[in-house]
Parts: C-alpha cells; sequence; structure tokens
C-alpha cells in the first residue's frame, strides 16, 4: 500500500497532475483550458483540500453529500464543487441548501432524480444548476447510469422538461474497480454524437466527463472534457474513517 502523501506533497502532485492533462490536451489537439480537471478530495481533510486550493486551483469534486455539506462552509466561497456519481433523490434539497456553490452535478441518471434537482433549484431561486447524465458504459448491474441506449431519451427529458437545469453533457465511471478502456470512452463519445444530433446541439457544447486518476491523460487524448482526479493528488483514501462515520 501506498504511503499518505506527506505535508506540501498534494500541491505538488497537483502541479503534475495539470502538467501530464495538459500535455494529454496538446497530444489531442486541443488548448489546455478545453480540459476541466475536478480534485477529488472524498474522504480527505479540510487541510488538505486548503493546501490544493492556496496551490490556486478551484474547482473540487464530492462523492457523499453529508461530506460535502460539511466541508463546503469551512472552505472559501470560489471553490467550484461537483457532486460525482449516484444522488438519492431524498439528499437532493439538503446538497442544495447546504452547498450555495455547487456548480454541478455528476451524474443524473434517471428522470425522477431530475425532476427532483430541477425543483430544488426553483425553490431556492439559484441560477441553473449544470448536470451530466451518467451514462453505465460497462454494462457492470453494480455501476448507476443510464444504459446507452436511453442516453438520447434522458438527456432530452433534463433539456427540454427541466428548465431549471443546464444539460451540460455525459459521463461514465466504467469498471468496477474504478478504471476504464478505450471501450468504455469509445461508447461515451458515441453517445454524444447520437444525443447532439437528436438535440441540435454542438458537440462541442456537450461535455464528456470520463477518466480517473489511472487513465485520464488516455481519456483527454480520447476526447475528455473533464477528469475527475482523486488518489493521484490527494493520496490514498482513508474509507476507515468513512465507514465509522
Amino acid at each position: 500500500m501506498a504511503a499518505p502523501l506527506v505535508e506540501g506533497a498534494a500541491a505538488a502532485a497537483l502541479r503534475s497532475v495539470m502538467n501530464r492533462a495538459r500535455q494529454a490536451a496538446e497530444r489531442s489537439g486541443r488548448r489546455f483550458d478545453q480540459v476541466r480537471v475536478v480534485a477529488v478530495s472524498k474522504t480527505k481533510p479540510v487541510s488538505l483540500i486548503r493546501q490544493v486550493y492556496d496551490a490556486t486551483h478551484r474547482c473540487f469534486g464530492e462523492n457523499y453529500v453529508q461530506e460535502i455539506i460539511d466541508k463546503a462552509p469551512q472552505l472559501p466561497q470560489d471553490i467550484e464543487w461537483h457532486f460525482i456519481g449516484h444522488l438519492q433523490s431524498n439528499k437532493v434539497k439538503s446538497l442544495l441548501a447546504g452547498v450555495p456553490n455547487l456548480a454541478m452535478v455528476q451524474g443524473v441518471d434517471n428522470e425522477k432524480l431530475a425532476n427532483h434537482l430541477d425543483r430544488a433549484v426553483s425553490n431556492l431561486r439559484r441560477d441553473p444548476l449544470k448536470v451530466l447524465v451518467q451514462v453505465n458504459t460497462s454494462g457492470e448491474i453494480s455501476k448507476s447510469g443510464v444504459e446507452p441506449s436511453g442516453c438520447i431519451e434522458l438527456a432530452k427529458h433534463v433539456k427540454l422538461r427541466c428548465p431549471h437545469l443546464e444539460f451540460s453533457g455525459l459521463m461514465t465511471i466504467g469498471m468496477p474497480d474504478y478504471t476504464s478502456t478505450p471501450e468504455n470512452f469509445k461508447t461515451l463519445l458515441e453517445c454524444r454524437e447520437k444525443v447532439c444530433r437528436a438535440l441540435e446541439m454542438a458537440e462541442e457544447q456537450c461535455e464528456l466527463s470520463m477518466g480517473m486518476s489511472g487513465d485520464f491523460e488516455l481519456a483527454i487524448e480520447m476526447g475528455s472534457t473533464n477528469v475527475r482526479i482523486g488518489s493521484t493528488i490527494f493520496g490514498p483514501r482513508d474509507y476507515a474513517k468513512k465507514q465509522a462515520d
């Protein structure tokens, strides 16, 4: 097992990730500002997030509602928070009320959740919330996400029937061990092509969130606009604390 990152190492790790992401973007013929790096801080203390923030990073992600609600008020309001993964409908109100600077939900995997988010945004009178539709590209039963065949209808629902949400693209989590394969990424690219054709959107307006610590360079080279990097920046996660909460 890898040793935990020492004090100050997270900022250095962030710089390394940003350089690698920049080089991957250049290899794909894109500008680096077309790729968003989300630093995923689940199970990590506020002090470590602050270290990465002080290294000028502003985009962070969390996977657990209670964790992001606890952390967000302790950190600067100019952070752009992303909620990543499966979100239960009954936790939507507390998430939106507890994190005023929530910038995006990755991802919406059913119409019921989209409707709950839409109503909560309206009731809180906040600006439209950006959302990504989550697609199950690996076919794993344990994974959340709509089947590729259903992504057009769900994207249509968000875009046309949820006026307080902003359909911003598609995301996938990949395999059970959180790795992905070129096939997973290719499936999401194909889904984007179909969704954009159905919604008459330019593909450049439809984000792709794919790629994590082990495969983000490949994901960027294949067209990802949004990569979610956790342990490579923050070090191994301590799930024992999470399980004890």
